[in-house]
């Protein structure tokens, strides 16, 4: 599985990488969580507002940072 965090590296960026990473952790999911930063690459993933949650190639969330339970719920829809 590919997790992407797509975002300059600001503040909610950071804090979804966080997020991402504690919950892969907490659910034993093998994953390669990857933070992309180059606004060429954000915005050719349809990235309008960061951070964005790519999983698989899809675009799950952009401009906020999911809970914990919506996280979840978005990893198992791609295992």
């Amino acid at each position: 599985m590919e997790i992407k965090i797509l975002g300059t590296g600001c503040a909610k960026c950071n804090a979804l990488f966080k997020a991402v990473n504690e919950t892969v952790q907490e659910m034993g999911v093998s994953a390669d969580v990857v933070k992309v930063e180059t606004m060429d690459e954000i915005v050719e993933a349809g990235v309008l507002i960061t951070p964005g949650l790519m999983i698989n190639g899809k675009l799950k969330v952009m401009g906020k940072v999911p809970g914990k339970g919506d996280l979840k719920r978005y990893i198992l829809q791609e295992i």
